[in-house]
């Protein structure tokens, strides 16, 4: 009987591997692909090189091309093949001048569907009706139609960043600058396709993924996006039916990363694996870009490419619902999962009517291309926030996720993309703008009364201490000769009032004694660690200055430092002595006044004896 149990729970694992194996294996076999890309090495000659080129277009009877502009630098051109030839070139001679040969494999758009938002643009009329939407949020009047940006807390995440100054380069079938992608801005891009400067949509695909990062947001008008104020790189790699090459593409990818984009949306995939797009992924990731990609709308217990390769961030579809849209990939290569769509209800963005190209129509989609840019929305604005590096970004999304715990077949990767938690968890110990302003008004700041009844009052004191210390040292060299300097000069501000306008300085997340050390004068750093207003006694007397002469009295220079802090404590114990005479033990009336006069005459006294008969400069 234990013989039969074991027997079968072998055939049970070995079922399941070879199903996993024949999956792996058809995922990565099944490209389609009708060229194949020769990448010849960088350090072969110029005349080696064409003599290859030659050579093979008369034995294959093919015209080898560059693929496009850009692919001269880097030797790679293109020739028409299948399979057979394939194997040919790679066991011919010519291999040895090349890094690889391998397939121009086509990836493709994942698309399960789609439907007509009302099958019309919203009228003007319209616009005035619905310009107030339900929810609180942005004027967008079709806004509270979007339940995906509800999904991911993108409110939250607007109350720190929109994505201002971070380039979000779409890999699709172009953008066009349909109404609601007007006020949003763009930076030059390239169609690969046509090699072409404008990338232009001739499907709808990419103007769609390009309105779920980026739409124009608060413009009374249609919908909204998540990091609306990024900009847009449209690269173009699919034509209008919705396929494009992996030579394309991965020259797309390294054009992003040498023109400054920040982060790379992919809603493509296919079935080939490519050394050429992986080295380029490779090249962006070095840049500091993140990539991002969809899994796949397959339902197949692994992402395709690109979102498989080393680097890309792979997402996943949900549902309204929250749970694995049904057309979804998971498994291996998902790392997050974001609001996809499905029947139950579509991502709404503005693209081109797919039956009168170039004209404006809402329309909802569906797929993990709907998805991909959710995360790549979110991605800007963490790196708005201050996050720079790509594997720092993931942690900071993933760690930020809504994380499902009954997970085992990885349907949801680290879990569900949280745009408010994300954001927060990037700018966690960093001063925003928002703190700072809220810092200012709950400590009184922007109340007029602080200004009249103690804000620059209390800085009359210290302003006071500084300016004593320079008519000091003025009134010393009147009767004894010496010339300004900068150890003098520094002296007289330490022992005066020390770097005073730090003294109010708050930030989060760290101790408050460095900045009142910052901001205190010598006869107050008894007083930083506790953050009391009396003197301390030893600080506030002639003991400071005295110890500063006997260490440097002897250098040249440095004496000018003791001597300028010498008289600087001076004019702080005089000032204080009038102002706020609160001493250790002395309290705060006439005994602590004429202790600090003493203390004061005493420093004025320490410092003539240090300049009489001095003839040396400063």
């Amino acid at each position: 009987m234990r013989k039969v149990i074991l027997f079968c729970l072998f055939v049970i694992g070995l079922g399941v591997a070879l199903f996993n194996f024949i999956n792996f294996q058809g995922l990565t076999a099944k490209g389609e692909f009708e060229t194949i890309v020769l990448n010849f090495r960088e350090d072969i000659p110029k005349e080696v090189l064409q003599q290859d080129l030659q050579a093979i277009a008369q034995q294959y009877n093919v015209t080898p091309q560059l693929d496009n502009k850009f692919s001269s630098k880097e030797n790679v051109y293109i020739i028409k093949g299948d399979k057979q030839r394939l194997k040919e070139l790679k066991k011919s001679p010519f291999a040895q001048a090349m890094d690889f040969i391998e397939p121009n494999y086509i990836y493709k758009i994942p698309k399960p569907g789609q439907v007509a938002w009302l099958g019309e643009l919203l009228q003007p009329s319209q616009e005035a009706d619905e310009a107030k939407p339900a929810l609180k949020g942005p004027n967008d009047p079709m806004y509270s139609k979007q339940w995906n940006l509800h999904n991911i807390n993108i409110e939250g995440a607007w109350t720190q960043t929109k994505g201002k100054d971070i380039t979000v380069a779409v890999i699709d079938t172009g953008i066009t600058r349909v109404r609601d992608l007007v006020e949003t801005e763009f930076v030059p891009g390239y169609d690969f396709v046509n090699d072409t400067v404008e990338a232009d949509d001739d499907n709808g695909h990419g103007t769609h993924v390009a309105g779920t990062i980026a739409q124009s947001t608060n413009n009374g008008y249609g919908v909204a996006g998540i990091a609306y104020e990024a900009k847009l790189m449209p690269l173009k790699v699919l034509s209008d039916y919705g396929g494009g090459t992996v030579a394309d593409i991965a020259e797309a990818i390294k054009f992003a990363a040498d023109n400054g984009a920040d982060v790379i949306n992919m809603s493509l995939g296919g079935g080939g694996e490519s050394q050429l797009m992986k080295d380029a992924i490779e090249y962006a990731h070095n840049k500091g870009v993140v990539v991002i990609a969809a899994a796949g709308n397959e339902n197949q217990n692994s992402a395709a490419y690109p979102a498989r390769y080393p680097h890309v961030i792979g997402v996943a579809a949900l549902g309204p619902d929250g749970e694995k849209a049904p057309y979804s990939n998971f498994g291996a290569g998902v790392d997050i999962s974001a609001p996809g769509g499905s029947d139950a209800g579509k991502i709404l963005q503005e693209t081109i009517d797919p039956e009168n190209k170039g004209v404006g129509v809402f329309m909802g989609f569906q797929g993990t291309s709907m998805a991909a840019p959710h995360v790549a929305g979110v991605a800007a604005l963490v790196k708005a926030s201050g996050v720079n590096n790509p594997d720092e970004i993931l942690e900071v999304l993933k760690q930020s996720a809504r994380t499902v715990q009954d997970d085992g077949l990885n349907y949801y990767g680290a879990g569900l993309l949280n745009a408010d938690a994300a954001v927060q968890r990037a700018t966690q110990g960093q001063i925003s703008f928002q703190d700072f302003f809220r810092w200012l008004r709950d400590n009184g700041y922007l109340n007029p009364r602080f200004w009249i009844d103690g804000g620059a009052v209390a800085l009359l004191p210290k302003i006071l201490m500084v300016l004593g210390s320079y008519l000091l040292a003025w009134f010393l060299r009147v009767y004894f000769p010496f010339q300004w300097g900068w150890t003098l000069s520094w002296g007289l501000i330490a022992g005066s009032s020390g770097l005073f306008p730090l003294k109010g300085i708050y930030i989060f997340d760290l101790p408050q004694w460095p900045f009142r050390l910052l901001g205190s004068s010598i006869p107050e750093l008894g007083n930083t660690l506790q953050g009391t207003n009396a003197f301390n006694p030893l600080f506030a007397s002639v003991l400071i200055p005295l110890v500063l002469m006997a260490l440097l009295l002897g250098h040249s220079r440095w004496k000018w430092f003791a001597i300028g802090s010498s008289l600087g404590v001076a004019a702080c114990l005089a000032v204080s002595a009038v102002s706020d005479p609160a001493v250790w033990g002395l309290g705060s009336g006439i005994p602590s006044r004429l202790f600090l006069i003493v203390n004061a005459l005493l420093c004025i006294g320490l410092a003539r004896l240090a300049v009489k008969n001095e003839e040396q400069p400063a």
